[in-house]
C-alpha cells in the first residue's frame, strides 16, 4: 500500500483538517499572510494528522471531535519548524524560502509563537482536558528536544541515550502525542491508548533516524534543504555516532571532528565526510536501528482488534523506511 492509497481513504476528513490549518494562516498583515499560506500549503504529507485519525479509527471515530486536534497537532509541528529554522539559520524548507530568510529573528520568533497559540486554540476546541494535557506535554517535549540539540551541538562524545532523548523530544513526541490524542478522543481504553502512544513514539524515532540518514545521503533537491546540514550545524546524528564508534583512533576521526566543529569551508569537504560515513557501513547500521523501531511499533498493534485499522496502521509504520525526502 502506498501512502497516497492510505490517505485516499481519509480524503474527506483530511480536507476538513486542511481547511482548518490554512485558516490559521489567514492574518491581517498582507505580506505575512501570503508567506504563511505558502508555508502551510507546502506542509508535506500531513503525517501527524493522518496518524491521529488512524489511531481513532478502531474506536468511536467522530471527525467533528478529531478535526480540531488533528489541525492543532499539525500547526504545532509547523510552528516548531519555524523556530527550528530560526535557530539553524536555515534559508530553505521543503524547497521554499523560510521565514528566517525574509524577516529578522524577533519577527520570526513572534510568528512561531502565534502559530503555537493557534495550535493550542484548535486543540482546546475538543473540550477534552486529557487531550489538552497531551498537547501541553508535546509542546514541552519539543522545546526540550530543541534545547538539547542546542546544548549538545559540536559534541562528538555524546551518548546514544542522549541522541535518543533529543530526537524523541524534537520528532517522536509529536507522533506519540498525535496517536495518543486520537485514541483518547475516540474513547479508547487506557491500555489501547498507551500502546498507540508507544506505537507513535517508535514510528517517530524511526522517522527521525531515516531523516538523519537522508541528510547525509540525499541531494538538496531531494530533501528541499541544504544537504549535510546536520554536519554543518554541528549536530551529531546516529550515522555519525556509529561511524565514530568504529573509527576510533583513525586519522579520519579528526576530519569528522573538524566538520562537527564547523571548521570546513566548502560543500565538497562536507560531501567527502558524508561519503566517508556512508562507505563505512554506518548508514546501513542506522537504518537497521530504524527497522528495529518499526518492528517494535508493529508488535504493539496486537492491541488493535479491527483488522482493517490494524493493517492501515501497519502500512503507515512501514512508510518511514521507504522515504526519499
Amino acid at each position: 500500500m502506498t501512502f497516497a492509497t492510505l490517505v485516499a481513504s481519509l480524503d474527506d476528513d483530511l480536507a476538513r483538517i486542511e481547511q482548518r490549518v490554512r485558516g490559521a494562516a489567514d492574518v491581517e498583515y498582507p505580506v505575512l499572510g501570503d508567506v504563511l499560506t505558502a508555508i502551510v500549503e507546502a506542509g508535506g504529507k500531513r503525517l501527524r494528522p493522518v496518524l491521529l485519525l488512524l489511531a481513532a479509527k478502531p474506536f468511536n471515530y467522530d471527525i467533528t471531535t478529531l478535526a480540531p486536534a488533528a489541525a492543532g497537532v499539525e500547526m504545532l509541528h509547523t510552528a516548531s519548524l519555524v523556530h527550528d529554522d530560526t535557530i539553524d539559520k536555515s534559508q530553505l524548507r521543503r524547497g521554499q524560502p523560510t521565514l528566517n530568510s525574509m524577516f529578522d529573528n524577533s519577527t520570526v520568533i513572534l510568528i512561531g509563537d502565534y502559530l503555537f497559540a493557534q495550535s493550542a486554540i484548535m486543540t482546546a476546541e475538543t473540550l477534552n482536558a486529557r487531550a489538552m494535557s497531551v498537547f501541553a506535554t508535546i509542546l514541552a517535549n519539543v522545546c526540550d528536544g530543541q534545547l538539547r540539540e542546542i546544548f549538545q551541538s559540536h559534541r562528538i562524545d555524546q551518548t546514544r541515550a542522549e541522541y535518543e532523548r533529543r530526537i524523541f523530544g524534537k520528532t517522536a513526541s509529536l507522533f506519540a502525542g498525535a496517536a495518543e490524542m486520537g485514541a483518547i478522543l475516540a474513547g479508547a481504553d487506557d491500555e489501547s491508548i498507551a500502546q498507540l502512544r508507544a506505537f507513535g513514539a517508535d514510528f517517530g524515532m524511526a522517522f527521525q533516524i531515516v531523516d538523519d540518514v537522508l541528510d547525509l545521503r540525499a541531494t538538496s533537491e531531494q530533501i528541499g534543504k541544504p544537504a549535510n546540514l546536520d554536519l554543518r550545524q554541528g549536530t551529531v546524528t546516529l550515522p555519525t555516532m556509529l561511524y565514530l564508534a568504529h573509527a576510533n583512533g583513525s586519522a579520519s576521526v579528526s576530519q569528522v571532528r573538524r566538520a562537527v566543529d564547523g571548521e570546513l569551508d566548502t560543500d565538497e569537504e562536507y560531501s567527502a565526510i558524508a561519503t566517508l560515513i556512508e562507505e563505512s557501513g554506518a548508514i546501513e547500521q542506522a537504518l537497521e536501528a530504524a527497522s528495529e523501531y518499526i518492528q517494535r511499533a508493529l508488535d504493539r498493534l496486537d492491541i488493535v482488534r479491527d483488522a482493517e485499522s490494524r493493517d492501515n496502521l501497519a502500512a503507515y509504520a512501514t512508510l518511514a523506511l521507504n522515504r526519499t525526502s
